[in-house]
């Protein structure tokens, strides 16, 4: 028995269940079938079989059976007498940004860059000047500012809504935006677009047994900045993302049930109350094509959730059973998911969804197991298990659905509440290379959990807008190519285009004028009292003190 549970029979009945409303049930059921119940019986025999009340309206006396899995191996109960009371293991984690990102978190600049970092650029920025010397006549070495710059216009192309425009569009001096043609040429953005490498093509085949190797030293890299920056509060949904990819790939899917349907399949673990994605693992296929992974939804939510203790898992029934259950558990983790109905350690009873009243639920347990059959509308059949609840629970009110349900359907959102923001300002652009739709993706994901880690410093940041993320991500856009536009040394055709170049370049250029001061004087806008400094503003020189001043750098002045 593992020291967080204890047996629920010794428990209070505030906590082993509502023994009172079950003997007004029972005495019900007396009146029902005609026959007297002894006063002195022993209260485990006045307890009835709520899931077989529920399950058998002629009062009929179910098989034990019908109770034991369809491998024989589990014997489940309709009741949870000998249930184990679920204790949560303290997680150790304090939920939120780490100390780590909360240091270096100052605006959302340095909050994006904290996942594209240097180390990440400057490795982008080698293989790619490494492959267009190799492949394009009379290539430009890209540097780590207009690097940035590239991925700006990216995001930008994402705030605009622009991510399937064509290049054509986006640099149009008629339909275009003048931010694109400020901060580079079309032909420019094509080139590097085209050079694009995130390794070195010629020491590929040493690495040929791994189908990751074009991006995978970059991933290694980024994911491991997901969980540094990032510790998930106590639930967790485990589930699969899709990136669209309709290219040559040897692992890509086909996933009919996805918008997309063809593509890149993700494995992901989210933060359920903020959707932050916080471990990602590419399913790149099987490892031989003669041999099929078995188990393979329990090798991922392993995967997910490796190192963490005191966590509730949710996931779908392609990766519940009950070996993950028990391994979870021996994990200090508890499990809530839908199940399938052909799964071995299900007992037959549950299965049973005809002439079953709607809305109507069975509940089986173990000693640290809980299913539940609950049907929605006729003929439909929903199971799920759980070893974070122990008891009966069903809701009062309308369809009265489990406890375990309601649950379920609160935290089972996470990964796919991720597609849905990632998606509404993507910044994913049409390619046949498919690493470079893993990095558009990669650029997606980050901005969105930087986006995360910044409202949760800085709650009070843009509160009242109801558009925050967009505005985060222009931000985003804009601090990345202003600092290439500011360097440009040929202004572009267009008069608009050439404005922001103009403006950003004065900007930059600007610096505050020494004034020569002689001695204290009287603060100009302090007149009731008397206060002598010697700063001065530097465009109207009068002498202000420290409450009627404000410092500002030379590359926010105007």
């Amino acid at each position: 028995m593992n020291s967080e549970y204890e047996d629920s029979s010794a428990l209070s009945p505030v906590e082993s269940g509502d023994e009172e409303e079950e003997e007004e049930v029972s005495e019900a059921e007396t009146e029902q079938l005609g026959s007297s119940s002894d006063s002195d019986e022993d209260e485990s025999e006045e307890k009835i079989d709520e899931a077989a009340a529920a399950g058998d309206e002629n009062g009929e006396k179910i098989d034990e059976a019908a109770w034991t899995s369809k491998n024989g191996k589990i014997s489940w109960s309709p009741t949870n007498a000998e249930t184990f009371r679920y204790i949560p293991a303290a997680t150790g984690l304090t939920p939120g940004p780490t100390r780590y990102a909360t240091l270096r978190i100052v605006d959302p600049i340095s909050s994006f860059a904290l996942f594209l970092t240097d180390e990440i650029v400057k490795h982008i920025v080698s293989m790619t000047n490494l492959h267009g010397n190799r492949k394009i006549p009379g290539w430009r070495d890209i540097d780590a500012e207009e690097f940035r710059a590239y991925v700006g216009l990216l995001v930008l192309s994402g705030v605009y809504r622009s991510k399937h425009e064509s290049t054509l569009s986006l640099w149009s001096e008629k339909w275009g935006r003048s931010i694109f043609r400020a901060t580079m040429s079309q032909k420019r953005f094509k080139n590097i677009s085209r050079a694009l490498r995130f390794d070195d093509k010629l020491s590929r085949p040493q690495r040929h047994v791994d189908k990751m190797a074009p991006f995978r030293k970059v991933w290694n890299m980024w994911t491991h900045r997901l969980e540094m920056l990032f510790s998930p509060d106590r639930d967790l949904c485990v589930d699969e993302q899709l990136v669209a990819f309709k290219g040559r790939c040897s692992f890509r899917q086909y996933m009919p049930k996805k918008p997309a349907k063809y593509g890149i399949k993700i494995w992901a673990a989210c933060d359920v109350k903020t959707s932050y994605a916080w471990r990602l693992q590419v399913y790149t296929g099987k490892a031989a094509p003669d041999r099929v992974e078995v188990n393979q939804g329990m090798r991922v939510v392993l995967d997910m959730t490796e190192g963490l203790q005191g966590h509730v898992v949710t996931c779908d029934n392609f990766f519940t059973s009950c070996a993950l259950a028990d391994e979870l558990l021996k994990r200090k983790m508890a499990l809530v998911g839908t199940i399938r109905q052909n799964k071995p350690e299900l007992p037959p009873h549950l299965l049973q969804a005809k002439k079953r009243e709607i809305f109507s639920s069975i509940f089986a347990f173990t000693n640290t197991h809980t299913l539940v059959s609950y049907i929605p509308r006729r003929g439909k059949n929903v199971l799920l298990l759980s070893t974070k609840h122990r008891r009966p629970d069903v809701s009062k009110e309308g369809k009265r659905k489990p406890v375990i349900i309601e649950d379920y359907n609160k935290c089972k959102g996470g990964v796919d509440n991720l597609d849905m923001v990632v998606g509404t300002y993507s910044c994913r652009r049409k390619t046949n290379y498919w690493p470079l739709a893993l990095f558009h993706n990669v650029l997606d994901v980050s901005l969105y959990n930087a986006y995360v880690l910044w409202t949760l410093i800085e709650s009070s940041w843009q509160k009242r807008k109801g558009h925050r993320r967009r505005v985060f991500i222009e931000e985003v856009g804009e601090m990345l190519v202003n600092p290439h536009i500011a360097k440009r040394e040929r202004l572009p055709r267009s008069s608009a285009a050439a404005a922001v170049v103009t403006n950003l370049t004065a900007a930059a250029s600007w610096t505050a004028p020494i004034i020569q001061f002689k001695g204290r004087r009287q603060c100009e806008f302090c007149k009731e009292k008397r206060r002598r400094v010697v700063n001065a503003c530097c465009k109207c020189e009068k002498h202000t003190c420290k409450d009627h001043s404000v410092s500002i750098c030379n590359d926010c002045a105007v």
